[in-house]
Parts: structure tokens; sequence; C-alpha cells
């Protein structure tokens, strides 16, 4: 399975590449939690804390809920988890390429 056709791993790898958006997938990766939740860990004011929510949203790498009255957020592994897959496999193809480059040069 890949990742969805809306979003290109390059798009994921650009939202990981930012330290603060890293940050914010950390911390939603052990627990849902508000835009305001997020600023008072994270060394960046709340709007900028909006602006990078919003980039991973649109990135598929998170989803907003609602509980009471309050908004949340939760990081979403399919996306990460079809992008990991798609670096096994290319992993794996490296791999098979190396081992028959071993048995190339064994037999000469």
């Amino acid at each position: 399975m890949t990742a969805p056709p809306s979003v290109s791993p390059t798009a994921v790898f650009a939202m990981l590449a930012d330290d603060t958006r890293w940050g914010i997938l950390e911390l939603l990766g052990s627990e849902d939690l508000s835009a305001s939740a997020l600023a008072d860990r994270l060394p960046v004011s709340r709007q900028a804390i909006a602006k990078h929510l919003a980039a991973l949203e649109a990135a598929g790498l998170v989803e907003r809920i609602r509980v009471g009255r309050e908004v949340r957020f939760r990081a979403l592994g399919s996306t990460l988890s079809a992008v990991g897959r798609r670096l096994e496999a290319i992993g794996a193809q490296w791999d098979a390429r190396l081992d028959r480059i071993k048995h190339i040069a064994e037999n000469l």
C-alpha cells in the first residue's frame, strides 16, 4: 500500500524536516492535544503552532477532533506507515542489488 494519492512522500518529508512540526508529531503520537496545549509544551507561539498544524493536516499527518468545545489534534500513523513501507521497499531493492554484486564478486 502506498501513501494516499494526494500526499506525496516528498510532502511528508518536507513536513518532517521542520523541528517544530517534528516536535508536534512526537507529542501528538502519545496523546491528542489542542494547539494551546502544544504551545505550552513547545517554545513556539500558539499562532505558529496553528500554522504548523494546518500544514501537517494538509499533508495527512494529523487530524482535528472535537472534544466538547475544544479542538484537539491527533497524529495519523497511516500516512507515515505508508511512506515507511515505500522506504522499506526501496531498501529491499538496494539489498538485493548489493547481494547480486557480492555474489558476482565472490565468483570471479
